[in-house]
This record gives C-alpha cells, structure tokens and sequence, in this order.
C-alpha cells in the first residue's frame, strides 16, 4: 500500500527524517512510536503532501507520489487526521461531516440553477452517509450539535468519521488516544478496530498509549532521531534494548 525509501527532510542542517525507509501493507495498522521529537510527524506530513522531502521517494499503491500535495493525495484516497482536531467549530457535527465529499454538484452555482434536481440528489445521498457514519460512531445524539462544542473524545470520533466520507483507502491517524477519556478512546479502538478488519481500512497510527498500540498494531515501527530503530510486532520492539532506552527512558538491566 505506501512504500517509504529512504526519506529525508532537512531544515537548513536539520534532519527532522532522516533515511527514513518502511513498508505499509494493506489492511494493516502499523504502529508508528518514538519519543517525542523523533520525527513521527514530520513524516506523516512528508507521507499526506504537506511538506516535500529534501531527498527519497514516497510511493503509493505502487506510484511514484514524492511530489504531490496534500489535495491531490486526497483524491487517490491517502488521507490524515491530526493530534488537535481540526473540525469547523461553528458547522454541525452533520454538515462537517457533508461537506467531506469531494464534486458535489452544489458546489456549482450554475448546476444549483439548471441540474437542481441532479443538486439535490446528490446532497440527499451525502446526508444519508453521514447519518449512517454518525450512528456508527455512536454520535447521532450530537448530529446537529455544533462541532465546537464537542469533547475531545467526540471531536477525535468526529475527525475518524470524516476519513470516512470519501474513499479512504490509507488512513494516517496522528495520535488519536491525545486528549480522550479512557472510556471514548476504547470506543475509538473498536471503530478503528471495525474499519480494518471489516471495511478494508488501511491505518498508520501515531500514539503514545502503548495499551492502544498493544490493542490495535502489527506491526509497531519505532524511531528515534529520524530514523527506523526497529519493526516487528509489539512485543518484540517493546522488548528491544534499542527502544528500552531511547522512547522509554529504560535500560535493560532496569527492565530486568
């Protein structure tokens, strides 16, 4: 699904990546760990078109995508979510989630006026989706409530059940536990869980709670200082000195 050879992303001296180099499969979720400042972000926006690197390739279902943006990542079904929620606070829960599809019809002011029947077609099977993604993610009760004033936990449902209104084939979540009460994030962890395994969902998970990367990912990619310090599944980067000591702050004679 997406292939990373050797990216790097230089600022002026810098190496936020650095030789970064990892494969996607699909319907995976892959873990992506590392403490902070290891370059996680910064790869994930290399990966959804928002920076380009100084040097390596990105490739997607088999094509050569270093130089697209974000926009155009969108449309061949690469999308991401970020660790503050990015909702428009004054639309409803309903209408951020309707205006997610991309080409409706109403969008142009001339179809509005000569193809209005085609318009409303259209924006009557939008709603019908984001109804039914709503009562997936348990929040039909806040349908019409505005964005803004949901909790974290909801907003980060919310973010989730936006990659769900286009034809998301690889999903970047970045750090969907932040911010979440124990409760909703187990509630995340399930539709996550659901998308992968029944809906053919593709996942790259930034996360810090490793309890969720246990839960959810396999394999687990960890890095450090721009790089890949090691894969596999959880208990084996989990266990590794390498990983003890540089996300962990452990050596192996402590978690002996």
């Amino acid at each position: 699904m997406l292939e990373l050879d050797q990216l790097v992303m230089d600022f002026g001296g810098f190496k936020a990546v650095n030789g970064c180099t990892f494969r996607v499969e699909a319907n995976s979720i892959t873990g992506l760990i590392g403490p902070n400042g290891a370059g996680k972000t910064t790869l994930f926006n290399l990966i959804a078109g928002a920076l380009h690197p100084t040097s390596g390739a990105i490739r997607f279902q088999g094509e050569d995508v270093t130089s697209l943006a974000s926009h155009q990542l969108f449309h061949k079904g690469l999308v991401r979510t970020f660790q503050i929620p990015h909702e428009f606070h004054k639309l409803t829960a309903l209408e951020n989630l309707m205006m997610v599809p991309p080409s409706q019809p109403g969008e142009s002011l001339f179809a509005n006026w000569v193809a209005w029947g085609r318009v409303k077609t259209s924006e009557n099977d939008v709603e019908r989706k984001a109804y039914e993604t709503l009562d997936f993610l348990e929040l039909s009760h806040v349908a019409h409530e505005r964005a803004g004033n949901l909790s974290g936990g909801q907003k980060k449902l919310l973010e989730l059940g936006r990659t769900m209104m286009t034809d998301a084939k690889l999903v970047l979540l970045d750090e969907p536990a932040a911010g979440v009460n124990r409760t909703l994030l187990r509630k995340l962890e399930t539709k996550i869980d659901i998308l992968n395994k029944e809906r053919g969902y593709t996942f790259v998970l930034i996360e810090h709670d490793m309890e969720m990367i246990e839960k959810l990912c396999d394999p687990v990619v960890c890095m450090a200082e721009g790089r890949v310090l090691i894969e596999g599944d959880f208990q084996t980067v989990r266990s590794d000195p390498q990983v003890l000591e540089a996300y962990l702050g452990e050596t192996t004679g402590d978690a002996a």
